[in-house]
């Protein structure tokens, strides 16, 4: 039981980081509704925009392997957008890195 609470605990913290880190990025390419990023679904969407792709993209996203390929592309559009390398995009798909990517996308200047 105390292993399921502090997992939730882990889950709402990583959470709330991605969605701040989402937020800033959205804030800093001039994209409204910055608040998306704390909604589920709706932050995929404005991963969309911010990437200045359509949002019919999301259902791309939902095809299997796809999916992969078009994350990588969304993220790569996204530090285009930062102005940042694009090969930031492929490191998204490792775990734990890309934590730290969308924080250096969101606070690096």
């Amino acid at each position: 039981m105390e292993n399921d609470f502090s997992q939730l605990i882990i889950f709402i913290a990583l959470y709330a980081y991605a969605a701040f880190c989402f937020q800033t990025i959205a804030k800093k390419t001039g994209t409204e509704n910055g608040w998306f990023a704390w909604v589920p679904i709706l932050n995929v969407y404005l991963m969309c925009k911010i990437a200045g792709k359509s949002g019919w993209w999301i259902l791309l996203l939902l095809i299997p392997l796809v999916g992969i390929v078009i994350s990588i592309i969304l993220w790569m559009e996204i530090a285009k957008a930062r102005q940042k390398p694009t090969w930031l995009g492929i490191l998204m798909i490792i775990p734990g890195v890309s934590l730290f990517i969308m924080g250096y996308l969101a606070f690096a200047e």
